[in-house]
């Protein structure tokens, strides 16, 4: 059994290793020629720019090779979704017509290269092996400058984060030391009661600073092990922490049987977790924090649901970012770091799952989560 799972972590980790390329074109020929080409990809298909936008919302697309003339949705529609979507996604246009108009619409959208048909399969390997070079050195340069960013920003944002519990702590003890403090008061009390909580709401920081510690620290490749998710998922929904905050909120549990997934059980339950601390934290004073897990076949679906405070529409896209933090209310105190969505998408992305939000405001959040099924019997 040990060697089967050992074989079959083999076999995933390397499978992983291979970049996917997804093609394009509503001709099954000319598909064929393109997947004959492609050898040492994994190689996915569409036949219109809708499938396409489908298949890649599932995630782990790393290039797209599309027809500019589809039926539903072409090519160049299919460029601009995509790369507002995930700008660093390489797109290859094959066109036949040597249109200069349709060249300059294409590279207005971010079109990373053109092949033109009839296709020339070893001018295709070329252009598709040199345009993830140029990716992967992009994206080097982006994470070197994003690396300083980081670290500036999330100094600035820890001293705003503390500045403000200390801050009431110290002045309550400078009023203490002067003895400006009443027992019999009423209001005062209360203080009491707030740099308490205030006190608590450090400890709380310092716990999250050294959880996304970790985190960064474990972005090296998964350490994939058998997962039975109807154990998983129950214990993570009943043991958050956000619980204390909102005793009044309900939690819901709906499980399919599902068979064991391999996972980095680290990895996958921090993501699940900071959706469903998410869910209870933005949760009203009363309602339900539903979890349900769905066996698709070839994937399990996840969903976590709440009837609380719901987010913008203009916040929508925002909220996977580094540091971005919901402020629905509109309090200007949101506590926390803005880093548990971002990382949660990673890890899932990792896993070749993807994550999703479907949210209106005074009307709650529903986050969908999908992990494709990838047992031992896969090897």
């Amino acid at each position: 059994m040990l060697e089967l799972i050992q074989n079959s972590d083999q076999a995933l980790s390397q499978d992983r290793g291979r970049k996917t390329v997804l093609i394009v074109d509503d001709e099954p020929v000319i598909r064929d020629l393109c997947l004959r080409a492609l050898h040492g990809y994994r190689i996915l298909e569409a036949a219109d720019g809708e499938e396409a936008l489908s298949i890649f919302e599932r995630g782990g697309i790393d290039v797209i090779l599309t027809d500019v003339m589809m039926p539903k949705m072409d090519g160049l529609e299919l460029l601009k979704r995509l790369k507002e979507r995930e700008p660093t996604l390489v797109v290859i246009i094959m066109t036949g017509y040597a249109d200069k108009e349709l060249i300059l619409r294409a590279l207005k959208e971010d079109a990373d290269d053109f092949i033109t048909k009839p296709i020339s399969l070893l001018q295709l390997k070329s252009i598709v092996d040199k345009a993830l070079v140029k990716k992967a050195l992009k994206e080097e340069i982006a994470n070197l400058r994003n690396l300083d960013r980081f670290k500036t920003n999330f100094l600035s944002l820890i001293s705003h984060k503390f500045r403000t519990p200390i801050t009431s702590i110290s002045l309550f003890l400078q009023n203490l030391a002067a003895g400006i403090y009443d027992p019999s008061d009423v209001s005062e009390r209360e203080n009491i009661g707030l740099i308490y909580g205030e006190a608590c709401y450090l400890g709380k920081l310092v716990t999250d600073l050294l959880t996304f510690s970790q985190v960064m620290d474990s972005g090296g490749p998964l350490h994939l092990e058998p997962c039975d998710l109807n154990e998983l998922l129950p214990r993570l929904l009943v043991e958050s922490r956000e619980w204390g905050e909102k005793r009044e909120v309900t939690p819901r549990c709906e499980l399919e049987p599902t068979p064991e997934l391999l996972l980095d059980r680290e990895k996958f339950s921090f993501a699940l977790q900071q959706v469903i601390d998410n869910a209870i934290k933005f949760s009203k004073g009363t309602g339900v924090v539903s979890l349900s897990l769905r066996n698709l076949g070839d994937s399990c679906r996840i969903v976590v649901e709440d009837n609380g405070i719901g987010i913008p529409k203009e916040a929508l896209p925002k909220i996977f970012e580094k540091f971005y933090q919901v402020d629905a209310e509109r309090t200007g105190q949101i506590r926390g770091f803005g880093l548990g969505l971002f990382y949660a998408r990673e890890f899932i992305r990792m896993h070749g799952g993807s994550i999703s939000v479907e949210s209106e405001p005074g009307a709650g959040t529903r986050v969908i989560i999908s992990i494709p099924i990838k047992t031992g019997q896969d090897a």
